[in-house]
């Protein structure tokens, strides 16, 4: 995240988790959100480093969090189940 200080970090965590539990219609708790929601920031920012795409602030966090979360639990979603 970048630009952020460590509580906007956890506030976009959380949101992002939400926002991609929401687009993808599932019911996480408030941690895992943070969970899903801070790994999809990695997942992001390293898509969009990758394709050069310039993200800086709250907001450029927030939607590039929401990005990396949707992907991962996407991703997640394809994985078998036992």
């Amino acid at each position: 995240m970048n630009g952020v200080g460590i509580f906007s970090a956890v506030v976009i965590g959380i949101a992002a988790g939400w926002i991609a539990e929401r687009v993808l219609n599932r019911r996480h708790g408030l941690f895992m959100n943070l969970i899903v929601g801070v790994v999809g920031s990695f997942v992001g920012a390293f898509l969009v480093r990758s394709l050069h795409i310039p993200f800086s602030g709250f907001v450029g966090s927030l939607i590039v969090s929401t990005l990396g979360a949707i992907v991962l639990l996407a991703f997640l979603s394809l994985a078998p189940r036992k």
